[in-house]
């Protein structure tokens, strides 16, 4: 589709809005399960390692159907993914919705995570393939909005539900949403490129997914078994080899599963490791703030779930603003000041974590939606820019890949750090949690830092590029 062409018409905004409302329901559900686990837990008679795969067997999935979205979207229409991926989506919704036993809702969420794996890389494809590049940083922060403050809505949502009307009314919920994503992205989701007959390298895929399996199995088991246990070590290097043998593998594709070529432009590495970044601290306040507020200050699930909600709210609105001002004024002054804020967010949060009451969470939350709200959006964009126009489908699965796997270890790594103090003080949990608490935002702090020095970095590449 050349320049020309492109144009932000009724179609385009439906089918944006389409796609968008399916990846929103995936990553909703996916945080809203997490306050159900003690109530789950008590119904079906089950213990707390079994009931964690509704997590982590979602995020299993999503690791292992994401990197092929790039294969997808050149194999397949585009209405051809959405129409599957809805499907799937609404068999695996309802079955869950209904299930009288924990295994059929197990298998409803993993049909879910096929669903949600080839619809979140699906929705930037539309924006980046048919959006005016004028207007291309307003729609990446409308589209990347959705899925960046979707892990704080879901905690409120999902307590506001269980503690109404039971934890089936989460999938319930979903299914008129659904409905209306089907509709509205049959009638508007359009092809504007043409598709290629190319083969899937399934060996190659395999040691992908096993590279991602092994990771992400090492992450779920770190809370309990240790870092250092053997077990953990093992899958970890288990995956490091099953990536390295992916990579090799790759260079010697003509039409690879993910281009890594990706990988050799330095300023789009660079914005990846800011977005992944980002997701950590994101997922890590998400855990800490509502069990912070529990188990420290004694609020109820509902109130400590909605105090991320103003936060949610204000980067909601900012994330489009942003877009456009990275459109008018380029990427460095709103990803600079995003950064900024995430920074300020974390050290206080740091600096006050053993004296927060419910007004400084709200406070200090806000400040780092805010940054979120002029980083994530445009940082996903300007990186994507870097790249040749026909690595973009590759770099977005990258992204999207990444993004799911830091929010993996982002809330093992956070839980293994407060279990660790509630452990050396068992007799006094809300000290110990508080405790524990401060170490992950000291933790979250560094990584602001970090998060920074990256984007400073990819300004300073891109501008010795430009002098080129």
């Amino acid at each position: 589709m050349n320049e020309s062409e492109k144009k932000i018409d009724a179609k385009l905004i439906f089918s944006i809005i389409a796609a968008g409302i399916m990846s929103f329901s995936g990553v909703v559900v996916e945080t809203a399960m997490n306050v159900t686990f003690p109530t789950l837990m008590e119904e079906f008679g089950i213990g707390t390692s079994t009931v964690q795969w509704i997590t982590t067997g979602y995020l299993l999935i999503l690791a292992m159907i994401i990197p092929a979205s790039s294969y997808l979207k050149k194999r397949f229409t585009l209405k051809k993914l959405f129409v599957t991926a809805i499907c799937l989506f609404l068999i695996g919704t309802i079955m869950a919705a209904v299930t009288p036993v924990f295994s059929l809702l197990l298998l409803g969420r993993l049909i879910q995570g096929v669903g949600t794996g080839i619809a979140l890389p699906l929705m930037f494809n539309i924006v980046l393939e048919q959006v005016p590049a004028k207007k291309l940083g307003l729609m990446m922060g409308i589209a990347s909005l959705i899925t960046a403050m979707a892990p704080a809505v879901g905690p409120s949502v999902g307590g506001m539900l269980v503690s109404n009307f039971g934890w089936r009314m989460i999938f319930i919920s979903l299914i008129p949403l659904l409905l209306l994503s089907f509709f509205l992205g049959v009638f508007s989701i359009r092809q504007v490129t043409e598709t290629e007959k190319i083969s899937f390298q399934w060996l190659d895929y395999f040691f992908l997914a096993a590279g991602f399996a092994c990771f992400i199995f090492a992450t779920s088991t770190a809370s309990d078994a240790g870092w250092i246990s053997v077990q953990v070590l093992g899958l970890l290097a288990a995956s490091i080899i099953c990536i390295v043998i992916f990579c090799l593998r790759c260079k010697k594709r003509e039409t690879p599963l993910i281009d890594i070529r990706v990988f050799r432009c330095v300023p789009f590495s660079l914005s990846v490791l800011v977005l992944v970044f980002i997701q950590f601290i994101c997922l890590g306040l998400g855990f800490l703030i509502p069990n912070y507020a529990q188990l420290v200050l004694g609020e109820e699930a509902f109130l400590a779930g909605c105090l991320l909600l103003p936060g949610c709210i204000i980067g909601a609105v900012l994330s489009p603003i942003s877009g456009r001002m990275l459109d008018r004024f380029g990427a460095k002054k709103p990803i600079l000041s995003g950064n900024f804020c995430i920074i300020l967010a974390t050290v206080c949060f740091s600096i006050f974590a053993l004296k927060l009451n419910i007004g400084s969470f709200i406070l200090f939350y806000i400040f780092f939606a805010f940054g979120q709200g002029f980083s994530v959006g445009n940082t996903m964009t300007n990186g994507l820019k870097q790249l040749p126009p026909e690595l973009n489908p590759d770099g977005n699965a990258v992204i999207n890949t990444l993004q799911q796997l830091a929010g993996a270890i982002g809330t093992s790594i956070i839980t293994t750090i407060v279990a660790a103090s509630q452990a050396k003080l068992p007799d006094d949990m809300a000290a110990a949690t508080a405790q524990g608490t401060q170490y992950s935002f000291y933790l979250l702090a560094v990584l602001a830092v970090v998060v920074i020095c990256c984007s400073l970095g990819v300004f300073a590449l891109s501008g010795k590029k430009k002098q080129a």
